[in-house]
């Protein structure tokens, strides 16, 4: 009855709470604030007065956040004095029922007391669904390609069949030197290449898809979970690990593609060219996606963004690849054959380039923790909003925040920043800005050294997995230094709002660690082709602009039938993002490959 009379309507991650106060001639004020709110001042939730009739509760309806535990304090309105605390981790779509009373056992006291009146659903629940029906796939694929590999089960399926246009169909499936050359290979005989040519490696285009598609599917919302949405400030979501692998893939194919274009003559001042213009087009069609104007009107000139990802993209590449350029220095063959090579020469060979990225941190250093902020302290990493217990509400980001308002001005970067989801933040913040541009430029450079390690290590793979090892728990243990294994008390806390060097740290622990899995399985052992994620890794510029661009059409979207329904959402945003998987393989088939 009290869920009729005190009607809400719910939306997705929220629950119904009704207040009881039955307390005798006391209003009270009920306060809110999420355990995820690092150091936040509590927010007015509800009022509830005394119904001014004795043995009649007054109650009040009120939706609260299901996403993360909460935390309610009530308070006497008139004196300002707490009544009583509680922490509750709600359900979606769950009825429950608070009571406030008296309870006489001697002492009089408050008690309050919690009830649930309808139990929540399950919201992870199609997440389990999905993970559980995509591990059936690749079990199914794995026994079916293990299958077809036994000549009994061939023979078999060649005869009940009796066809020969099939059986050859079939053989060209189970490993016809051409076929095996397509998914396995190189694209070209390694007889067409020069001697220390880099070979095409499938880890690497394998990667960069795995670190596409997810940006894909986080991008098109992710089913509307929060473990898929940018955290709001400090911390981790899955969200946040696609873009620095990007980044960190891209630091890897600029070593082997530059080692390769050099190795067939092209003069270093005509590729400075080639590598200015690529930037160029990156930030350019960058500044093109991050601005559409079909649902906004026209274009204003006074509101364009000027940062995004393509933007830090295409800084990033110029930077790097120009340093590489600048000290580039030939493969010798005897390094690429024999083990009895300086063992860090992959870092040795490259002191200059480290040299120019130490200094580029300790700029990031400098500025992040001594240029004074007005209205800030120096060397704040905060939120703003009502983070920090609501002292510094205009100071989201520090110095990274203050760079971006006073270079490129409010209306010119990004207005609303993740951290107003939970922080309440006001100002304008990106996370995309100029500082964190340093921190990207770091991280592609330790993708850089990884394409160092194949290279100066080909055919060694005994050396190539020792190193990928070294750095992963090198750049581990930095991140433990920094952090303090802690999300928010650590010197410096990950966070991909401001890039900071411990987020760098740690998701290069996690890209080192991954090519260190990817790299015997795909290019050693052959035990996997890449598939599906290759095929996306081959063509990324063109998926992501595209997913971008049409992220608003059939088939990548359409109406729901219930809009406040993680289920349906989840299941268009898998169905978009394999689209681009399936739009991505058959570019491949067709050899259409969008470079710039």
């Amino acid at each position: 009855d009290l869920d009729k009379k005190q009607h809400v309507d719910l939306k997705m991650d929220q629950a119904l709470l009704l207040i009881h106060n039955e307390l005798h001639g006391t209003n009270l004020t009920v306060y809110w604030n999420s355990e995820r709110c690092y150091h936040c001042s509590f927010q007015v939730l509800v009022n509830v007065s005394w119904s001014g009739r004795p043995g009649k509760p007054s109650t009040a309806a009120v939706a609260v956040s299901t996403q993360h535990g909460s935390i309610l304090q009530l308070n006497d309105t008139v004196e300002d004095k707490e009544v009583c605390r509680l922490e509750y981790k709600f359900g979606e779509f769950g009825n429950y029922s608070l009571l406030v009373k008296h309870v006489h056992n001697g002492v009089s006291e408050v008690a309050c007391d919690l009830i649930v009146n309808r139990n929540p659903i399950d919201s992870n629940l199609p997440v389990c669904v999905a993970f559980l029906v995509g591990v059936a796939i690749v079990i199914a694929v794995s026994i079916l390609r293990f299958l077809m590999s036994l000549d009994d089960f061939h023979n078999w399926i060649s005869k009940a069949i009796n066809s020969r246009e099939t059986d050859r169909l079939i053989n060209s499936e189970l490993g016809s030197p051409s076929r095996a050359d397509s998914l396995g290979g190189e694209t070209q005989p390694e007889a067409w290449r020069p001697p220390t040519s880099p070979p095409r490696l499938r880890c690497i285009d394998t990667f960069r898809g795995i670190a596409l598609i997810l940006m894909v599917f986080v991008n098109y919302g992710g089913g509307r979970y929060w473990y898929f949405k940018h955290s709001s400030w400090n911390g981790l979501t899955v969200a946040d690990l696609v873009f620095p692998w990007f980044v960190f893939i891209m630091g890897s194919s600029i070593f082997l593609s530059m080692t390769s274009i050099l190795q067939r003559g092209c003069s270093k001042f005509k590729l400075l060219g080639k590598i200015a213009w690529r930037s160029f087009l990156l930030i350019c069609i960058g500044v093109f996606i991050v601005n559409p104007n079909y649902c906004l009107g026209p274009l204003s000139w006074d509101k364009v963004r000027i940062p995004g990802v393509l933007q830090r993209l295409g800084v990033t590449y110029f930077v790097v690849a120009v340093l590489e350029l600048l000290f580039a220095k030939p493969v010798p063959e005897s390094c690429a054959s024999e083990r009895s090579c300086f063992s860090l020469r992959d870092i040795i060979f490259s002191w200059p380039q480290w040299l120019c990225i130490l200094m580029l941190e300790s700029i990031w250093l400098g500025l992040t923790f001594f240029l004074p902020v007005p209205g800030c302290p120096t060397g704040y990493l905060g939120p703003g909003g009502i983070g920090d217990w609501g002292k510094y509400p205009n100071c989201t980001g520090g110095a990274a925040g203050y760079i971006d308002r006073l270079l490129l001005g409010d209306d010119h970067i990004y207005q609303h920043p993740s951290s107003a989801v939970l922080y309440h933040t006001e100002v304008a913040y990106d996370p995309e800005g100029i500082l964190g541009t340093i921190n990207s430029i770091v991280m592609a450079f330790l993708g850089v050294q990884a394409g160092k390690i194949l290279l100066y290590y080909k055919d060694q793979t005994k050396d190539i997995l020792i190193r990928f090892t070294a750095w992963c728990c090198f750049l581990g243990l930095i991140s433990i230094a920094l952090t303090k294994i802690s999300e928010n008390d650590g010197f410096i806390p990950i966070n991909k709002n401001l890039w900071s060097i411990s987020y760098v740290t740690t998701l290069s622990s996690f890209a080192f660690f991954i090519l260190l899995v990817l790299y015997p399985i795909v290019d050693v052992k052959g035990l996997w082709t890449g598939a599906p994620f290759f095929y996306p890794g081959m063509n990324s510029i063109l998926v992501y602009v595209g997913h971008e661009v049409f992220e608003n059409y059939f088939p990548f979207q359409w109406k729901l039938g219930d809009n406040q329904s993680h289920k349906e959402h989840l299941t268009q945003n898998i169905v978009a993002s394999a689209l681009w998987v399936l739009i991505a393989y058959i570019l491949y088939k067709k050899k259409v490959f969008w470079k710039i």
